[in-house]
């Protein structure tokens, strides 16, 4: 059961956006920013307030990679393995960054919940490969080395 602080979100939301079925989406991604991620009981809700079926509300959710039914870290780590990346090496950063975070093929968050982990097939930035993106920001041409010096670094702002 989610804390009512979760609802009060969602209704604000909501009030921002209009309680209509178009609002779903903008409603979704101001949730999903706040919370960083987007919980289940938290979309039915919406979806009765605004108008729309659970399953449109689930069928948009699960459609768009964007939206996570499962929480995500503070920092939100994407490693590409297109083809620039993986030709130059980037698999492995992937595998550095899942050491040093405790990472692997079932496990993308730590459990403190400062990282996500996350391999993905593009990041549109392949003149820089391999590429790694934190929060939005791309680190070009990454190494072993230099991704791992990365996120010590970031743990280091959490002291």
């Amino acid at each position: 059961m989610l804390e009512q602080s979760c609802y009060d979100l969602a209704d604000r939301c909501i009030a921002k956006h209009g309680a209509k079925p178009s609002s779903l989406i903008p409603v979704m991604e101001d949730i999903q920013d706040e919370l960083r991620y987007l919980p289940g009981e938290l979309l039915s809700y919406v979806a009765e307030k605004i108008g729309v079926s659970e399953a449109e509300a689930y069928g948009v959710a699960t459609f768009y990679e964007n939206f996570s039914f499962e929480p995500k870290g503070k920092f939100e780590i994407k490693c590409c393995d297109g083809t620039a990346c993986h030709v130059k090496k980037g698999i492995a950063v992937i595998e550095a960054l899942q050491k040093e975070l405790g990472l692997g093929k079932d496990k993308h968050t730590t459990d403190d919940m400062l990282f996500t982990l996350e391999t993905v097939s593009c990041l549109g930035a392949c003149g820089l490969a391999p590429t790694m993106m934190v929060n939005g920001k791309v680190h070009p041409r990454m190494t072993p080395d230099s991704a791992v010096a990365l996120v010590r670094e970031l743990r280091g702002e959490e002291s």
